[in-house]
């Protein structure tokens, strides 16, 4: 007796879909990644931890990925994607809008709210804090993770001199450390609260200096 002619189409629904698997191990991975560094900091985490907490094996980690710290900086940078996407912003994008200080200040708005968010914040804490006496894993993070944002800052500093809204003398590396460099350390010193209104004194205070005007 000849099969029902919807029978393959069946038989391929319950075929497994290896894209989805793939998919779901490795945000399983992320969260796993994320949440170990977070509770129990950079060092204590191992690729053996992630695969344990993610369900997955060893090996699954090792196709994808060299080390944990590959693993750590990936799940990074998804975790930072996800919370602009979320916040209805293009991730690692500086807008340019024609008006340097309002959009320094939407910038800094949005880098205050992902700072603040318990997702990006635990994590984000305990990478920084091993970066520091980890020389190696400090400068991994620093050129595949803040180096590219820096660069927005510089490239959006330069089209505000070509507009003549910077003194075109300005070196824009070193301008955008009066923008990053306090929020920074208020937030891995806790030496005072962030805040939007914080942030918008600091472009307030960069972009018009000191003296009376």
């Amino acid at each position: 007796m000849a099969a029902p002619e919807s029978a393959p189409a069946a038989s391929a629904r319950t075929t497994p879909d290896a894209t989805r698997r793939s998919e779901k191990s490795r945000r399983a991975i992320y969260d796993a990644a994320l949440g170990l560094v977070a509770e129990v900091g950079y060092a204590k985490t191992t690729v053996e931890g992630i695969a344990a907490r993610a369900g997955v094996g060893k090996q699954t980690i090792y196709r994808w990925w060299s080390s944990k710290a590959d693993v750590l900086l990936e799940a990074f940078l998804d975790l930072s994607e996800q919370a602009a996407r979320e916040a209805g912003q293009a991730p690692y994008v500086i807008p340019d809008t024609g008006d340097v200080a309002a959009d320094l200040r939407a910038v800094l708005r949005a880098t205050v709210d992902q700072l603040r968010d318990p997702r990006f914040e635990a994590p984000s804490r305990a990478l920084a804090a091993e970066g520091v006496v980890n020389e190696q894993l400090g400068r991994v993070f620093v050129a595949k993770l803040l180096e590219p944002s820096l660069r927005l800052y510089v490239d959006r500093l330069r089209a505000a001199q070509r507009a003549g809204q910077v003194r075109a003398d300005v070196d824009p590396r070193i301008a955008l450390e009066l923008f990053v460099s306090p929020l920074a350390q208020r937030w891995l010193q806790y030496t005072g609260p962030i805040s939007h209104e914080y942030t918008d004194t600091l472009v307030d205070y960069a972009l018009n200096g000191l003296a009376p005007r």
